[in-house]
């Protein structure tokens, strides 16, 4: 299937010849990584197409579209979509950054003017060697071919239609919409849509668990857990605003958990090449995307309840959780089990748990001497910001580090020379 309108092919023929011409005007200006530059370029435009789990696929699929067209240059790792036709000599750079051009203008339509102009200036700072006077032309026709393959083979994964009405009853343990708006349920159908890697969405799943069981000691514990670390009038008191605590939970919760910035401070100054960085992006944004299926999926065949719902219904009427609960079921914590797919998946690639690094979020610097000791504290970030039971979290971890060792494990390896 063509994404790719008549029309759409004509613009970007007039302005690939237009970057071309720009490119000999001013030559020179390379940058040091196509592939970082265009993951941080990925990641932002993701923001403007939804919430995180949206994000995720957008992600994955401009990653394994840029892998794809640099493997179709130099094959050294196995590609996902295929491997396409590519010119002696095109450049790298022009590849990746058409791939990724494409797929974003295609899965973030909103952002495409100003991709645009990313991309024209990106093209317009390479150059070509005097034996390959056509580098940049031939980069672009491999990731443009990379980019529509990808594309077409997402086209009708279920993405489209993510939501889904929502009415259950009202049963205690059973999920209901959650103060202070009751907004409705998102993201219902979003453990339907088809899986990058997975060979079904519901593989690796967590549950059951026995916090299901409101009367089991797991229950008993976590519920007594979160409504005394998570509430609104404890975490937000002056003397604890910015204890340990309360900062964890602003911190994850406001952007802390942004795997592709970890993945830069992570990589920085390791000496990957293009080709590395471009499997390594590519099968951490694959694993976060088939954690978000899998854990909305769980999310919406257990429909436990939220912590402010039992709190309340137990008689604690007052009782809020320190941040605003996410418009969807408890069990498995979403950011758990994406942060546990990304920080896996480095694992794998880089051979060691040790990959410390610092990041800033919500005005706050953490370092992390683990990746571990990160996963942990995202996880109960949740807990202390009264969202989710201690179990959720700790399952979705343990759900999202399976995913992550599946993907390493089968897709993008090495190719045999």
């Amino acid at each position: 299937m063509n994404l790719m309108s008549t029309a759409a092919r004509r613009s970007f023929a007039r302005r690939h010849r237009l970057v071309l011409l720009l490119a000999v005007l001013l030559p020179g200006l390379a940058q040091a990584d196509a592939v970082t530059d265009w993951n941080t370029t990925a990641w932002q435009a993701a923001t403007a197409a939804g919430a995180p789990p949206i994000q995720t696929r957008v992600n994955a699929i401009t990653h394994l579209a840029i892998h794809d067209a640099l493997n179709s240059i130099e094959p050294r790792y196995e590609p996902y979509a295929g491997t396409h036709p590519a010119v002696r000599g095109a450049s790298p750079e022009a590849a990746v950054a058409t791939a990724a051009y494409m797929t974003l203008s295609i899965t973030v339509p909103s952002q495409a003017a100003a991709l645009e102009t990313t991309y024209d200036t990106y093209l317009a700072g390479l150059s070509c060697p005097a034996a390959y006077p056509s580098c940049v032309s031939d980069g672009i026709a491999v990731g443009a071919a990379a980019a529509e393959a990808i594309l077409a083979l997402r086209a009708n994964d279920g993405a489209a239609t993510p939501h889904a009405p929502y009415a259950a009853p009202l049963l205690p343990g059973v999920y209901q919409p959650t103060p202070p708006n009751f907004a409705a349920p998102l993201f219902g159908n979003w453990g339907k849509v088809k899986p990058f890697a997975l060979g079904r969405v519901t593989q690796f799943g967590a549950g059951p668990s026995p916090l299901m069981n409101l009367r089991s000691g797991t229950y008993r514990r976590d519920y007594q857990e979160v409504m005394a670390v998570g509430s609104a009038a404890v975490r937000g008191a002056p003397q604890n605003v910015d204890s340990y605590e309360s900062r964890a939970a602003r911190y994850w919760a406001g952007g802390g958990a942004n795997a592709n910035a970890i993945a830069q401070q992570v990589v920085a100054g390791r000496g990957l090449d293009l080709w590395q960085h471009a499997r390594l992006f590519a099968l951490m944004n694959m694993a976060q995307a088939d954690a978000s299926f899998g854990l909305f999926e769980g999310k919406y065949r257990y429909l436990f309840w939220r912590p402010v719902t039992a709190i309340q219904a137990a008689g604690n009427a007052q009782w809020l959780p320190y941040l605003v609960t996410p418009p969807y079921p408890d069990y498995a914590s979403g950011l758990s089990g994406l942060t546990a797919s990304a920080m896996e998946v480095l694992r794998r690639l880089l051979g060691t748990d040790a990959l410390p690094y610092t990041l800033s979020a919500a005005g706050i610097e953490r370092h992390f001497d683990t990746l571990s000791q990160a996963e942990h504290e995202a996880a109960m970030s949740r807990v202390y910001a009264g969202i989710h039971f201690r179990t959720a979290c700790m399952d979705g971890l343990k759900q999202g580090n399976k995913i992550g060792n599946y993907v390493v494990r089968h897709y993008l390896r090495p190719r045999r020379r």
